[in-house]
């Protein structure tokens, strides 16, 4: 089992950025593929980004590709988002979530492990 613990969220204006941290503890960090997710009120949880085992294979969703980054750093067993030219409508919980997998590739859903979420607020 692996534990989740998000931070870096806040309250920034439109156009801002911020960097979301997702750290990691239990098993190794390494046998899971990550990804960050997003639910804003009234709404389901969406897809946001995903990286495999390394740092080689990501993937996003349409609305963030080309504004958000994610990475891992395996020694420090934590997975980040980098966030550019926020919009009010990014405006949500953040969740990172894990997938224990053999394979090198990102996914986009079927995780088994979540963490508690981490608030951002982007103001207009």
């Amino acid at each position: 089992q692996v534990q989740l613990v998000e931070s870096g969220g806040g309250l920034v204006q439109a156009g801002g950025s911020l960097r979301l941290s997702c750290a990691a503890s239990g098993r190794p960090f390494s046998n899971y593929a990550m990804g960050w997710f997003r639910q804003a009120p009234g709404k389901k949880r969406e897809f946001q980004a995903a990286i495999g085992r390394s740092d080689v294979n990501t993937g996003y969703a349409d609305s963030v590709k080309g504004r958000f980054t994610i990475s891992r750093d395996n020694a420090k067993n934590t997975v980040y988002l980098r966030m550019n030219s926020l919009k009010p409508e990014d405006t949500a919980v953040y969740y990172c979530a894990a997938i224990m997998t053999s394979s090198s590739g990102w996914y986009r859903g079927g995780y088994d492990y979540w963490g508690q979420g981490t608030q951002v607020t982007v103001s207009s």
